[in-house]
């Protein structure tokens, strides 16, 4: 048999990683994509990438079959989570260790979602489904200001927006509504109660709480993460209150099986959750928790995912924090520098540009507003907050407006 493989399927944010990582274990990472260019650094790095339809699952079984046939397939997964539930279903078919692809979808619809996690008592906000104007105003009104209105599928808080008052609900919903908003299924809108109070979101590993976060987002009417603290600053009560509800969503969903993700908040009535995300966290996550405690999630995944056993022990205990990104205008970067004067600053594990220069940037409220992020590291709280905003503030940039439009 020839070299032991480990297909990827699409996987925008941590591709890179997954890719190096399955070198490392000594493997050979062949990966699907609709559209392969769209990884730039595949072909740069030797990589081999397959172009295929992921969306059809009768062509994958086909090609994964033929590499079968030359190589030894040791597993099949995705960064990605709108092709998870895919790679359940192909580790199904192959018999390989995988997620369980009805958890995974269920688990992505965002209103099956609620109603799961509702049913088995576990604190959610206040929810409707709405398909149109007048649903989305009717569940408002029930519900009270302010809302969150968001699609009932998506990633990356595309689409999600807080509305304090009927004037910002109708022009929301007329972004989603309008052609704006691009859906890949039916719209299907969730209408919910703005859960208040500091954001938290523990990643998980089979069922084992790893870490969690405490986050800072920019001004609403978006959720753009604009700080990420780990461990995050909790009580003993407070931690154990949150790793309690996390195992309670995993009962509920039917997950625990490899990567999990969620989203809190702790209201006057403890901790709420915003979203379940069956997958592994994008960036920068993963490194957060390695730089903190020591833990290569995409190592142990990489290693659940072939069949062999994960080691989820700390190997210490530091304070990791990012600070993202973001621009606070539209146009195209003209440059962006100062990353290597914040690397070298003592304490600074990480500096990443997501983009280059002459790169257009339209700010739609979602993560992929960042342009890039900082990771810094220590053993004290206040020092590591201190270290990343010396470092963030030696990165600059120049955008350019784009031209006014003519009248």
């Amino acid at each position: 048999m020839g070299k032991r493989v480990l297909i990827l399927i699409e996987g925008i944010g941590n591709m890179r990683l997954y890719v190096q990582t399955a070198q490392r274990l000594g493997l050979h990472p062949i990966a699907l994509s609709a559209n392969p260019a769209r990884y730039d650094y595949l072909a740069a790095d030797g990589i081999e990438a397959i172009r295929i339809d992921t969306g059809n699952f009768e062509a994958l079984v086909r090609e994964c079959s033929r590499l079968g046939a030359t190589y030894d397939v040791a597993g099949i997964t995705s960064p990605q989570e709108s092709a998870y539930a895919t790679v359940g279903k192909l580790c199904q078919y192959f018999g390989l260790p995988g997620p369980n692809p009805t958890s995974i979808e269920r688990c992505c619809n965002k209103f099956v979602q609620r109603e799961l996690l509702a049913e088995a008592g576990i604190p959610v906000p206040s929810y409707r489904l709405a398909t149109d104007v007048k649903e989305v105003e009717r569940s408002a009104g029930d519900i009270g200001f302010p809302v969150v209105l968001k699609p009932a599928v998506g990633i990356g808080s595309s689409g999600v927006r807080l509305c304090r008052n009927v004037d910002e609900l109708a022009e929301q919903t007329t972004y989603l509504l309008g052609g704006k908003h691009i859906w890949r299924s039916s719209p299907r809108m969730l209408v919910e109660e703005f859960a208040q109070g500091p954001y938290y979101c523990a990643d998980i590993m089979g069922n084992e709480v790893i870490g969690i976060y405490a986050g800072e987002f920019g001004l609403p009417p978006h959720f753009v993460l604009r700080e990420l603290t780990l461990p995050a600053p909790l009580t003993d009560d407070e931690h154990e209150r949150i790793v309690d509800v996390s195992r309670n969503c995993l009962r509920a969903l039917g997950l625990g099986w490899g990567p999990t993700n969620i989203e809190l908040r702790w209201t006057k009535r403890g901790p709420v959750v915003i979203e379940v995300n069956p997958r592994m966290p994008g960036t920068p996550s993963p490194q957060m928790i390695q730089f903190a405690f020591g833990v290569d999630l995409i190592t142990e995944h990489i290693k659940l995912v072939i069949g062999d056993e994960w080691d989820l022990r700390r190997r210490h205990s530091q304070i990791a924090a990012t600070q993202f990104l973001v621009p606070d205008c539209d146009g195209t970067l003209d440059w962006i520098d100062g990353d290597s004067q914040a690397s070298v600053v003592p304490g600074v594990a990480e500096v990443k540009f997501y983009i280059g220069s002459d790169t257009p940037i339209v700010r739609k409220g979602d993560v992929w507003d960042w342009i890039g992020h900082v990771i810094a590291v220590s053993s004290n709280r206040a020092r590591t907050k201190t270290i990343l905003q010396h470092a963030v503030g030696l990165i600059e940039w120049s955008i350019i407006p784009f031209p006014a439009e003519k009248e």
